[in-house]
């Protein structure tokens, strides 16, 4: 079988994945979303899986936190900053050459809850470079799906593994950043989930109920530019500036 087939093939069982834990979110009301198809769901119960994350050691000692912009990481991010935590997290779809929206607990003007909105973010922040930004002791990411062993399958636009590979390959993500996700109970399946080599696995995943350690998840090391089209790199110009050349 051909590497294009393994992804093809495993981003159709994402999908059914995807597609089977919108259904149980949705039917039991689980989830703020008007619709959760197609979303990282915005799950009830997410300030106090927030509230759990905060009581953690990992994250009474982080300083910097690399987090997504969704809804379901929203308290997350405002704890971070009542806390005086740096937070940083991407312009839509990385289509800036300033990649990142950079909320300086210190030099807020708005209240900690509001700031940490994406909104309220692309108003206040500044965008900054990979160059601007500290060494993160804490990636958030929002899931779809996620298993004990760490796998997370997202809402499949891929923008969060490519954030976390080339912020690895700047030495801002290393050995020492732990990697969470916060999710509803129906989220955690117990069961294998397709991955494949680009993928961020999860070292924590923190529920309203419990707190998960995950054993070994995958970390890539980098880009890996033979997964990637050229038309997404083309739209990404920090991506575009540093791809290799081909002949022809």
């Amino acid at each position: 079988m051909s590497e294009s087939q393994m992804f093809a093939d495993a981003d159709r069982e994402k999908q059914r994945v995807r597609e089977r834990v919108w259904d149980a979110l949705d039917a039991d009301g689980a989830a703020h979303d008007v619709t959760v198809y197609g979303r990282i769901p915005d799950f009830k119960g997410s300030q106090e899986a927030a509230a759990r994350l905060a009581e953690l050691p990992a994250w009474k000692h982080a300083t910097v936190i690399k987090s997504v912009p969704d809804k379901a990481q929203l308290a997350v991010r405002a704890l971070a900053l009542s806390e005086g935590k740096t937070v940083f997290m991407a312009v839509p779809k990385l289509a800036d050459p300033h990649p990142f929206y950079l909320l300086d607990p210190e030099a807020l003007t708005i209240p900690p809850a509001e700031a940490a909105s994406s909104q309220a973010a692309a108003d206040i922040a500044p965008k900054v470079g990979v160059d601007d930004l500290r060494p993160v002791d804490m990636v958030v990411l929002g899931s779809v799906a996620v298993n004990r062993a760490g796998v997370r399958i997202g809402k499949g636009a891929g923008y969060s593994d490519l954030e976390f590979a080339f912020l690895t390959e700047a030495g801002l993500i290393g050995k020492h950043t732990l990697v969470v996700t916060t999710v509803h109970e129906l989220q955690v399946l117990d069961e294998e989930l397709p991955a494949t080599t680009h993928d961020v696995g999860i070292d924590l995943i923190v529920t309203p109920e419990r707190t998960i350690t995950c054993p070994s998840p995958h970390r890539p090391s980098g880009l890996i530019w033979d997964h990637l089209d050229r038309r997404k790199i083309a739209s990404i110009p920090v991506l575009a500036a540093r791809a290799p050349r081909t002949d022809g």
